[in-house]
């Protein structure tokens, strides 16, 4: 059983209602940007490329979690089947941390561009790029493999409640009536140890790109290569900065209505306003939309 958002009957139709409007944004703005990036061929370069990564692991996150919401709203239930359950665990683990490795691979692809300007097209091939997205793509797919096997081979048996909207790690082992739940907690350590590996590959990528754009001599050309940036800057603060509160906050304030909010924030924000952030400063991407768009309503 999952947790719900509401008793009664007409704020379970306003849920529905509310994440009907966020889940149609997020299948638009990401629909529109692969669209874009897929058909325009001045799109068709490293960062573009896994700017359509990007997107379609914001469409696939998204579509793990809040579709189910949105039928056990409709429905008046709460259920989820056993095997629904290990099969929502392992696309949005999948999914999510793919999403971390592909930002993480974008840090780099931009601090090439900005760093290395001009070996960038030696180092930021097609080749590479496809490398680089396979990696991510497949270094996701067994982690959440890993945690997956692990969690649903624990013996559950604190119940059947699982206080969050979808099904979550943390609160799939607050069921577990055995020591095994320890081998999860180790591969969750291990799995720390790496995303901090990753964030400081980030945070030293952008300490080098700052150091090399405040050297700039021209206003203009400091301001393009900050726009260069923003948008992926904004994006990786945005999914960082959701993860940690969400990890980290203090067991005091931990109460389901919070946790729920949090959840939301983590996993329905992020890809929801990702689009919104890289059209919003990027004038290739805005231009390749409007042309999108102007060709859908002639």
């Amino acid at each position: 059983l999952l947790l719900a958002f509401a008793d009664t009957r007409q704020l379970q139709l306003l849920h529905f209602g509310l994440f009907l409007g966020i889940y149609l944004a997020a299948l638009l703005g990401n629909g529109l940007i692969i669209t874009a990036i897929a058909c325009d061929h001045r799109l068709h370069t490293p960062m573009y490329f896994f700017l359509l990564n990007l997107s379609l692991l914001d469409l696939g996150t998204i579509s793990t979690t809040v579709p189910k919401s949105m039928a056990n709203s409709l429905s008046n239930t709460r259920a989820i089947s056993y095997w629904g359950c290990a099969a929502q665990v392992f696309h949005f683990y999948f999914l999510i941390s793919t999403e971390y490795s592909v930002l993480t691979v974008m840090a780099y692809d931009r601090y090439v561009a900005i760093c290395k300007p001009l070996h960038y097209g030696t180092i930021m091939s097609s080749r590479a790029c496809v490398k680089m997205a396979a990696a991510a793509w497949s270094s996701g797919f067994l982690y959440a493999l890993l945690h997956t096997a692990i969690t649903f081979s624990i013996p559950l048996c604190q119940g059947n409640v699982v206080e969050q909207f979808f099904c979550e790690i943390p609160h799939i082992l607050k069921l577990s009536c055995s020591e095994a739940y320890f081998r999860e907690l180790g591969a969750l350590v291990v799995s720390l140890c790496l995303v901090f590996g990753c964030f400081i590959f980030i945070v030293l990528s952008y300490v080098q790109i700052f150091t090399v754009v405040l050297r700039i001599p021209s206003e203009q050309g400091r301001h393009k290569a900050f726009s260069m940036c923003l948008p992926h800057l904004t994006v990786v603060s945005l999914f960082i900065s959701t993860a940690i509160f969400a990890c980290l906050k203090p067991s005091s304030l931990s109460s389901p209505v919070l946790d729920l909010v949090v959840a939301v924030l983590y996993s329905v924000v992020p890809p929801t306003v990702n689009p919104l952030i890289y059209s919003m400063r990027n004038k290739e991407l805005k231009d390749a939309l409007k042309k999108l768009v102007q060709l859908v309503l002639l």
